[in-house]
């Protein structure tokens, strides 16, 4: 892209002060022209369609529909940078493939590292395709992929590598390859979009793929003792080990 093309952008948050904020960061880049703005998602969705935007910044939180909701409702297609308060939405933002997310409050720096990072999508035209992908998440509740923190990074795993998940408070490690990585929210969160035919919650902090599991062998009376093919062993609470047992009958 010639830094002459000048890109469009429309701005979706419920707060004031951060819809000011990108608004003056767009006007401050000489090659973004800024087009618009809406506080809700209903709004939103009318305005983005009559805009026709080149890159949108969408806010996943809103009043009345979330970002998400916002993307698989719009007939036009444009690239899309995430931007929220919450860590844990950068999975459903990469799932769906969008340019990045901007996590608040952020600087000129960040928003600027973003923007570029948008230039070859948009010469691709490949935002075209993240809306399409809003529909098909809402539709389905089973990832194919899990984007967690590796470093500085975010990383996909597939979900069939996914050997266990540990949760640590209001984040879990998401345990692969004799690795553990960290994905910001909570484990009932992501037990809700895990296939529970695959993933067996064993107690209370830890979620097992089945299809890594090597042997259960009881522990004691009511307990089992499941092995991994990393040979990690986990002992299961009572009543998941009743659950597991009614597995193989």
């Amino acid at each position: 892209m010639h830094a002459t093309r000048t890109v469009t952008a429309f701005v979706v948050d419920d707060e004031p002060l951060a819809r000011q904020r990108l608004r003056e960061l767009i006007e401050a880049a000489d090659w973004l022209e800024f087009v618009g703005e809406a506080a809700t998602g209903r709004a939103a969705v009318g305005a983005i369609d009559e805009a026709q935007p080149d890159l949108l910044f969408l806010d996943v939180r809103l009043p009345d529909v979330s970002g998400i909701d916002v993307l698989s409702r719009i007939a036009h297609r444009p690239a899309v940078i995430f931007t929220t308060a919450y860590d844990q939405f950068a999975v459903t933002a990469f799932e769906l493939g969008a340019v990045d997310y901007l996590l608040k409050p952020f600087g000129r720096e960040r928003f600027s590292k973003a923007v570029e990072r948008a230039r070859p999508q948009l010469e691709r035209e490949a935002g075209r395709g993240v809306a399409d992908r809003a529909a098909e998440v809402l539709e389905k509740d089973t990832p194919r992929r899990l984007y967690v923190r590796d470093g500085s990074r975010i990383v996909p795993i597939p979900v069939s590598a996914v050997e266990r998940v540990e949760a640590c408070d209001d984040f879990v490690l998401i345990h692969s390859g004799r690795r553990a990585f960290r994905m910001n929210l909570p484990l009932a969160d992501l037990e809700d979009r895990l296939d529970r035919r695959t993933f067996a919650r064993v107690h209370r902090s830890h979620l097992v793929n089945l299809d890594h599991v090597t042997s259960m062998t009881p522990y004691d009376g009511t307990r089992l003792e499941i092995t991994l093919r990393s040979g990690a062993t986990l002992v299961a609470s009572r009543q998941r080990s009743r659950t597991l047992r009614d597995l193989g009958r």
